[in-house]
């Protein structure tokens, strides 16, 4: 950890005349949120909002001021949920009582008018969360791929719902029909994608939308805000800023909140829920905690493990729900995994998101490098090195990434989700051994499995199906493909998503039915054919 190849990180941060011009960034100073259908001007209080990336100044390095944002007070945020009330007005309102295809067209409008903020909006998710150029580029189209899998899946929805059904002498049409008010609260690790697999089923299945903007990665939804205004109808979707602790706190207390789509902690969670009055009518769609497991048997396959594990561990930096955070290998290959592993790690180029082939980026989280420097510090004291060169290596809003091995039980490093560039290695001689980790975590998201032998791996999965929500076989942990289940047992999750789980999550089924009688069909003919009803129709959506 004290042996530093200075060359390798002495440029890590440059001057504003030495970052390129296509990737130089306007500072943007937000002076409106969105009620109520249009863009309300603030002249209150603002927040400053910094970069990970820094910039050479005579006092030393400086986060680089990306702009500012309204800090709007309790207030103005009962005005903000008072909007999506209305909107939504029990039911009643323009949005929830809409066709599905017409709610769809708003959604297609929107796509349309989001594509045109695509470099921008690309260029602010690298200079305000520090994710490389690829992956901020991936996050922004598979968004968007994301929303148009969602919009054919709700029309397969409706073409299976747009049937009469009988049964005993019953005759009904089964549709699904929005909750009602939502409020959508991400992450700033993924504050465009992770938002969204949760906003948008909701939005489009009828719900009205508060959406707290994350506190990383919150200008990158800027370009976004007319684009919310001019597809959807009046207070469908508002937007709320400022500190969570002050705002989110008389919202949940009203009791006007009917979902909760939250994706952080489950401490957290567990405050939000209970500040609602009527606990039984809040339906909560969480993504919570992880401290996902790889297991390395002596029968894998080791550079497929050491090349998983890396994609698994230090994607963004590591600062993902689906990351491998903990590694536990079986002792006899113990020593050539972590000399593999920690060779390819110091292998890894570090520098800013838009540069060439970089792996290691800047951190958002201003405290993050001081926390990641405890745990290892308390992993040190307790037996354990770091094995890779210039590991655990800090500068600023910079870590590089540290391998620390031999990780036990009474370290920080094996209970806590680091959620950043540090992975802890885990020796073991039986396979129970992490087995019973996964029985007394708390935590229950995901495992991979790293062996070639078909027994072995036999007699991993059929426990760990029942302890994780996803068990991967010689692969890193993660989310997609989007159509797959997206889970979580324990503190890890509540609810389903997947482009199919999240439209039904996100709604109630809800039933029109008459006795089979001759005047009931002649009636319910009559509404069907003349287009009467939103609710009722036997319409194939293209």
């Amino acid at each position: 950890m004290d042996s530093v190849n200075k060359p390798l990180f002495q440029n890590i941060f440059k001057s504003e005349n030495e970052i390129p011009e296509e990737f130089k960034v306007q500072e943007i100073h937000q002076k409106v949120y969105l009620l109520n259908g249009e863009l309300v001007e603030w002249k209150g209080e603002v927040q400053n909002i910094y970069s990970p990336v820094c910039i050479p100044t005579e006092n030393g390095l400086q986060r680089k001021l990306l702009g500012s944002i309204p800090n709007i007070s309790p207030k103005e945020a009962m005005e903000v949920l008072e909007a999506s009330v209305k909107a939504y007005d029990n039911g009643l309102g323009e949005w929830p009582t809409m066709s599905v295809e017409g709610r769809i067209q708003c959604m297609q409008k929107f796509v349309y008018l989001m594509i045109q903020q695509r470099d921008l909006i690309i260029k602010l998710l690298m200079w305000e969360i520090g994710k490389t150029l690829a992956d901020s580029t991936k996050e922004f189209d598979r968004t968007v791929d994301y929303i148009n899998q969602t919009i054919d899946a709700l029309k397969d929805l409706d073409r299976e719902s747009s049937r009469f059904q009988e049964a005993e002498g019953t005759i009904a049409q089964i549709r699904r029909a929005p909750l009602g008010v939502v409020l959508s609260m991400g992450p700033f690790n993924y504050p465009l994608n992770e938002i969204f697999t949760t906003l948008i089923p909701a939005l489009i299945m009828g719900n009205t939308i508060l959406f707290k903007l994350p506190k990383h990665g919150v200008l990158a939804h800027y370009p976004l805000l007319n684009a919310f205004k001019e597809a959807f109808p009046k207070g469908t979707v508002n937007t709320l800023y400022g500190k969570g602790s002050e705002i989110i706190t008389p919202i949940m207390e009203s009791g006007k909140v009917n979902v909760l789509a939250f994706i952080g902690s489950s401490k957290v969670a567990n405050g939000l829920k209970k500040l609602h009055p009527k606990v039984n009518r809040l339906r909560a769609i969480l993504s919570l905690d992880a401290k996902n497991a790889a297991i390395v048997t002596k029968n894998a396959d080791l550079n497929v493990a050491v090349s998983e594990c890396i994609l698994g561990a230090l994607s963004f930096n590591g600062q993902r729900c689906t990351a491998l955070k903990l590694i536990f290998v079986q002792k006899e290959i113990a020593e050539e995994f972590t000399q593999k592993l920690s060779a390819a790690i110091s292998a890894l180029k570090p520098g800013l998101p838009w540069e060439k082939d970089v792996k290691v980026t800047p951190l958002p989280e201003v405290n993050k490098p001081m926390y990641l420097k405890e745990c290892i510090e308390d992993a040190l004291a307790k037996g354990a090195k770091v094995l890779n060169e210039n590991g655990g290596f800090t500068e600023e809003s910079f870590v590089f990434p540290a391998v620390v091995y031999p990780v036990n039980s009474d370290m920080k490093l094996y209970h806590e989700e680091q959620f950043g560039p540090v992975i802890p290695v885990v020796p073991f001689e039986d396979i129970e051994e992490p087995i019973d980790y996964q029985v007394n975590a708390s935590h229950g998201m995901q495992v991979s499995i790293f062996s070639e032998d078909p027994q072995e791996v036999s007699r991993l999965i059929d426990p760990f199906v029942n302890l994780v929500s996803r068990v991967n076989i010689n692969c890193q942990a993660q989310r997609g493909p989007d159509v797959f289940p997206f889970t979580g047992r324990k503190d890890s999750a509540e609810g389903t998503l997947s482009v199919f789980d999240a439209l039904r999550s996100f709604s109630i089924r809800s039933l029109v039915a008459a006795k089979l009688t001759d005047s009931n069909k002649k009636l319910l003919n009559t509404i069907v054919r003349e287009h009467d009803s939103n609710f009722l129709s036997t319409d194939y959506i293209f």
